[in-house]
């Protein structure tokens, strides 16, 4: 152990302090490596380490990052965490050179540099995917923008339709989804390194600012008592934007679900995304679809645990924000999970045009009614109950007469997904940098 003074402690407090955070350090290690390689430079600019240390220490690291991908080193429980490994791996190979390796940080300053290298790596590719979502429901947006569906309040039917309106909703829903993973990617974007234990290191000019640029970190929290003040908050914001997220599929999902019933029959799902029954040789189950509107509860069970435990916890570091690591890990790999079924799903969806339009009734028709007494000169009140009057003459919806009444960008008949995707090009330089983040 790195705190290891030569006392003994019990077997079951180790397994209990440590629990199942060696397997979520294992993900961390290759940000870890990057982190120590960044903090090696810097003891390098201070002298601590020699050019001939700096060097042993980045090709050890390059031969340990390696080990890592290939998965012939991982965290183990008897490791504690990753930042063990790294320093045994160093000391065994480099000996009192890698001793140095952990001079002026400490574990809680090296795990955070970890997370947020992690965090912003998590965000951008979620954002990628939901930026790919935003492609495909802007396809079907094109594709049926002319196809009449109900539109539903209260589960009940309401006003006319379409089935390309219905998806550049969920389109434009992303597009500000995409906009809060971005704002956390910012929050996220500031190095912790230097900060050690919580109050700085005495003596050691640490170039904390060198050390952030190379590690691609936008700025540097300058105050080191802010570091672990915002542990917690700064994975709450990554895991706020994922339930976003998380909240527009699981609707969208829900939505496909109900489309996809024998009652409705609206939408078509790709057999390959559904599964069967075991007893019912009819049965085509949209399991797909009903795990990614149940996984939004999962994401929301992570960020509660962001939200409440680091309340009433006084200022400086506690174990108890250990937690915060496994919750906002668990919350990017889901909502990932989740994104990647998606986005996987909807290129093989299929709206029914005929199953649609039978189910429009005249009823739809009666606010239209209503308002087209309005031009004639009737006052809307008046115009609503001689509407409500006269349902039963209301002919059959018309998919063509009745998108032609609407006038106004934004309506049903009047998609524009164009103006959609002008929008999602604001986020190409962030999803996609034109610059390795360490330049």
């Amino acid at each position: 152990m790195l705190w290891d003074k030569g006392q003994s402690v019990a077997a079951w407090v180790q397994r209990f302090t440590v629990g199942e955070d060696y397997r979520w350090d294992t993900l961390l290690l290759p940000y870890d490596i990057e982190g120590t390689r960044a903090h090696a430079a810097g003891l390098h600019r201070i002298g601590i380490l020699s050019d001939a240390e700096l060097r042993a220490v980045s090709e050890a690291l390059d031969a340990l990052k390696a080990e890592v991908a290939a998965g012939r080193v991982v965290v183990r429980p008897e490791d504690e965490d990753a930042h063990t490994v790294i320093e045994t791996y160093l000391t065994e190979r480099l000996g009192d050179t890698g001793k140095k390796i952990h001079t002026g940080r400490s574990r809680n300053d090296q795990v955070l540099a970890a997370i947020r290298l992690f965090l912003k790596d998590g965000l951008r590719e979620a954002g990628r995917q939901v930026a790919r979502l935003v492609e495909q429901l802007c396809e079907l947006g094109t594709a049926y923008n002319d196809a009449l569906m109900p539109g539903y309040t209260h589960l009940q039917q309401a006003m006319p339709s379409t089935a390309g309106l219905w998806a550049l909703g969920y389109a434009e829903l992303l597009l500000s989804d995409l906009a809060a993973l971005r704002h956390a990617f910012d929050q996220a974007d500031v190095s912790p390194l230097g900060s050690a234990a919580g109050y700085g290191v005495p003596f050691l000019e640490l170039p904390r600012e060198e050390v952030a640029q190379r590690l691609g970190f936008r700025t540097l929290q300058l105050h080191v008592t802010a570091v672990q003040l915002s542990r917690g908050k700064l994975e709450l914001h990554a895991a706020h934007a994922l339930v976003q997220v998380g909240a527009t599929l699981n609707r969208m999902a829900s939505d496909l679900v109900l489309f996809n019933s024998q009652e409705f029959g609206f939408v078509e799902l790709p057999p390959e995304c559904c599964t069967g029954s075991s007893i019912m040789p009819q049965k085509q189950n949209p399991d797909v679809l009903e795990l990614v509107r149940a996984g939004y509860h999962r994401l929301l069970a992570e960020m509660n645990v962001l939200l409440t435990l680091p309340a009433n916890l006084p200022s400086g570091y506690h174990r108890d924000l250990q937690l915060t690591k496994e919750a906002v890990i668990r919350c990017v790999l889901h909502a990932y999970d989740l994104l990647t079924a998606m986005v996987q799903l909807l290129p093989g969806l299929r709206f029914r045009r005929d199953r649609m339009q039978a189910a429009c009734t005249p009823a739809l028709l009666a606010t239209a009614e209503a308002l087209r007494r309005v031009a004639e000169g009737v006052p809307f009140r008046e115009a609503y109950r001689q509407a409500a009057a006269a349902l039963d003459s209301l002919p059959q919806p018309d998919p063509e007469t009745v998108l032609r009444a609407y006038r106004v960008d934004g309506y049903p008949g009047r998609g524009r997904p164009d103006r959609l995707l002008e929008q999602l090009r604001a986020f190409q330089d962030w999803l996609t940098p034109t610059e390795p983040e360490d330049a």
